[in-house]
């Protein structure tokens, strides 16, 4: 087979798992440190095999060498793939190297499902608040369940029950009637017709607002009003475009088109890697968890909701 083009990884997508294509590719010339503007090992971290990935550390030059930030034994980690974590670990990747937020890949993997992933040293542990995340995070999650909530959009709230909520978005109970109606088939409804109806439901630590078809609870106008003396987390599962995470506090938008169950990111504090790992492909979990939220199961998602109410006229993208 001759070269293939450019750094010789011509054709490679997703799936980084078949090792005689890769050895055969590499023998012949690909470039182990440079695929499609990334690195090879990186990509195979995360999308390759645990054959893969050995294969590729032993030619590189630099099991550590970083991309966006991190290495390849971190991109393992937070993908959770432990037997791409020991491979590299094997081939001399260095598991305390402190990544985003001050963590390495180490001290993550102590808050995962792999803790004995790595031999840790002396002195190295999670801090009380860190284990209390973790094993909240394991409580949640399970309690939620899997369930389909693509174009549902959600309002967790903090420290308010449903009462309060009512009052604060000054709406009027709906006759369940009418809302089992809507959510026979809500597309057959207008949008404007049915996006002013959402459900409210008081939950230990505060309540939710949720809507099955619509992004009505992430208005600004309505995320505002809730989070008066609290904070709140605003979730819209864009069925085009993916999750989109708001943040809303003492009345003010403070973060806008962020993404829940994603990352974490190069740039976050030490707690937003800790959450982003913990709640990773989570959205909803993740929405609950920032505003503190700790749910038994999913109802006040998924419904019926202790009630349904009807959100005045009003522009709620502005004020």
């Amino acid at each position: 087979m001759a070269k293939a083009r450019g750094d010789g990884w011509a054709g490679m997508g997703w799936d980084w798992t078949d090792g005689d294509d890769i050895r055969r590719r590499l023998d012949q010339g690909a470039d182990p440190e440079a695929w499609s503007g990334g690195r090879p090992l990186h990509r195979a971290a995360v999308f390759g095999s645990a054959q893969v990935v050995a294969e590729l550390a032993r030619r590189v030059a630099d099991v550590d060498a970083l991309e966006n930030g991190v290495t390849a034994l971190w991109e393992a980690v937070v993908a959770r793939r432990p037997n791409h974590a020991r491979a590299l670990a094997a081939a001399g990747a260095d598991p305390w190297r402190p990544g985003p937020g001050g963590w390495s890949p180490g001290r993550l993997s102590l808050a995962g499902p792999t803790p004995d992933l790595f031999a840790v040293p002396v002195g190295v542990c999670l801090t009380d608040t860190e284990r209390t995340m973790a094993e909240e995070a394991v409580r949640l999650t399970g309690a939620l369940g899997d369930f389909f909530y693509e174009g549902t959009g959600l309002a967790c709230v903090s420290g308010i029950d449903a009462a309060e909520a009512v009052r604060r978005l000054d709406a009027a109970r709906v006759p369940d009637e009418l809302a089992d109606e809507v959510l026979e088939d809500p597309y057959t409804y207008e949008m404007d017709e049915i996006l002013p109806i959402v459900g409210v439901t008081p939950v230990p630590g505060g309540c939710v607002v949720a809507q099955p078809w619509g992004y009505a609870p992430q208005m600004p106008g309505v995320l505002k009003r809730l989070s008066a003396g609290t904070v709140c987390y605003g979730l819209y599962a864009n069925p085009k475009s993916g999750n989109q995470g708001s943040i809303a506090r003492n009345g003010a938008i403070e973060g806008w088109d962020l993404h829940p169950g994603g990352g974490p990111y190069e740039d976050d504090t030490a707690e937003e890697v800790l959450a982003a790992y913990l709640y990773q492909h989570n959205a909803v979990a993740f929405s609950c968890a920032f505003a503190g939220l700790r749910l038994a199961d999913a109802r006040a998602v998924t419904g019926p909701p202790d009630l349904w109410v009807r959100l005045p006229p009003r522009d709620y993208w502005s004020q």
